[in-house]
């Protein structure tokens, strides 16, 4: 038990401190070195746990997708309550302010990656932009259903192009992030023609 306990204590100190380095300095800057400098251990610590840097990262893409999933359960539970704009360009802000552009772009760039990542996750698709459009599609088919949106709205549509338009507003990390009435007012206009909220056109 202890060592369990353990192994997942220090494989979070791990995937955080990746984080870290990834929000500060990008994709190009994250090295086995830099992970374990961040973290404050040995550079053996993580190769003591992992077999080599690209299963650290899969494992490290492979944990935030799981926070990704944890997350769709509670945005489910938000359908029917809030304004859908403001739900869903919130949703937007909190995965694109963290670290998601960048770990969609090491995905990019990383070939060895990618290989590992096809193999934990059949199906296809960039990880963590295809798990947000399915976790925004299920919460606005939950809308649908609730009649605020349109009958005939498209969310299986609708949801990517959320997610893309949205990764184009955050791309840029070297310049200052969206506010919050420029993703709002993204999401309006994608959600325009279905929306049947009374304010939201």
């Amino acid at each position: 038990m202890p060592t369990g306990i353990h192994l997942r204590e220090v494989r979070a100190q791990l995937f955080d401190a990746a984080e870290r380095v990834l929000l500060r300095a990008g994709p190009s800057a994250l090295t086995s070195r830099a992970v374990t400098d961040e973290a404050a251990c040995a550079k053996g610590v993580l190769h003591r746990h992992f077999a080599d840097f690209d299963e650290f990262l899969a494992e490290l893409v492979l944990d935030r997708l799981r926070r990704l999933e944890a997350r769709s359960g509670e945005l489910l539970e938000k359908a029917g309550t809030d304004d859908v704009v403001d739900t869903v360009a919130e949703v937007l802000t909190e995965l694109f302010e963290s670290v998601a552009v960048s770990i969609v772009a090491l995905i990019t760039f990383r070939d060895e990656l990618r290989a590992r990542l096809r193999v934990a996750r059949p199906g296809g698709g960039v990880p963590l932009a295809t798990e947000a459009a399915r976790m925004l599609a299920g919460y606005l088919a939950a809308e649908r259903a609730l009649g605020r949106l349109t009958p005939d709205a498209d969310v299986d549509a609708l949801a990517p192009t959320l997610v893309g338009a949205g990764h184009l507003q955050f791309a840029d990390r070297t310049g200052p992030a969206p506010d919050d009435e420029a993703v709002r007012r993204m999401v309006r206009t994608v959600l325009s023609g279905v929306l049947r909220e009374p304010g939201n056109g």
